[in-house]
């Protein structure tokens, strides 16, 4: 039973996948606010899913299949490709869901990614490699020396995605834990 349950997941994140292959636009600024507020009025989330594309260091909001608003993020110091095992200092990609979240006493606030998913586990198992853990969303550290406007240029994580504090505190309160991210390259 674990298998078939195993299999019909991997099947469902592969054909996932292709279907979520077209380019998105977004939405000018001025239409952002009013769409956000509208739904804080009403009482519902708007936020059924973020996406991230690693390749041009950005992070989404998206309701509806549309974008409602765009971050620069931060990756891991190795960029290039997605996450094989433990260490890489690099970021997953594929089909994951935000899962819990803290407050980090380095990072301000974090939100938790799912990684390792199924295939993940499988294909570091495979290897006999570790597939490493506790990959997250968060904010830049609070720092006299290195000011927060430092990190936003750079890749620096340990393979987490990072965004400036003002960014994190907003992402926090509109994403609800249970939310899917896909990671692109």
């Amino acid at each position: 039973m674990r298998c078939l349950t195993a299999l019909f997941c991997l099947c469902f994140a592969v054909s996932a996948q292709a279907a979520f292959t077209v380019t998105v636009e977004r939405k000018p600024v001025d239409q952002i606010a009013p769409a956000v507020q509208s739904s804080k009025r009403l009482g519902v989330d708007p936020i059924d899913k973020v996406l991230v594309l690693k390749t041009s260091r950005q992070l989404q909001l998206i309701s509806g299949g549309e974008p409602l608003k765009s971050y620069r993020i931060s990756l891991g110091k190795q960029p290039q490709g997605a996450k094989a095992r433990e260490g890489d200092k690099r970021t997953p990609e594929g089909f994951y869901w935000l899962d819990w979240r803290k407050v980090s006493d380095r990072f301000n606030l974090a939100m938790h990614v799912s990684y390792p998913n199924i295939s993940d586990s499988a294909r570091a198992r495979r290897e006999g490699v570790p597939p490493g853990s506790m990959i997250m969303i968060h904010g830049t550290p609070i720092d006299e020396e290195y000011p927060e406007w430092y990190f936003a240029t750079l890749d620096w994580t340990d393979g987490c995605i990072a965004m400036k504090n003002d960014d994190m505190r907003e992402v926090w309160s509109l994403v609800k834990d249970g939310t899917m991210i896909e990671i692109r390259p």
